[in-house]
């Protein structure tokens, strides 16, 4: 299934799906050392973001968030791709900056953990396997 969205920082990746239904915050309910979600009270408690296409509804909290993703990013724990319902601008420009394909506004939010995802930011298109 193909899915058109919004690119919002450029870039393509594959990779297995990491869902939340609820917002995040990069700062504070992530470990930039091991990509872990380390907030107790997240459903992602406890999962690892790296590697993944990382999906959730919007980012939440500091504009430190913006920094962590790139911490993430330099140690090689971050997230292959990331899509949101609706990008805000402080994971748009964590994205940016640590070059990490990022895209919102998908035709449908409906992904599910482990579901194999690509993302072309550069076209504009979300394929779910």
């Amino acid at each position: 299934m193909k899915l058109r969205c919004r690119k919002i920082s450029k870039g393509s990746a594959s990779g297995v799906a990491l869902m939340a239904k609820t917002p995040l915050s990069l700062f504070g309910m992530v470990d930039v050392k091991t990509g872990l979600v380390v907030d107790k009270t997240h459903e992602l408690y406890m999962k690892n973001v790296a590697g993944t296409i990382l999906v959730f509804p919007y980012g939440r909290g500091s504009t430190v968030g913006s920094y962590v993703l790139y911490q993430l990013a330099k140690e090689g724990k971050a997230p292959k791709a990331i899509i949101c319902l609706e990008a805000e601008p402080i994971i748009a420009v964590g994205a940016i900056i640590a070059n990490i394909p990022m895209v919102d506004k998908p035709e449908r939010f409906e992904f599910k953990n482990g579901q194999k995802i690509s993302v072309d930011a550069d076209k504009g298109e979300i394929t779910v396997e």
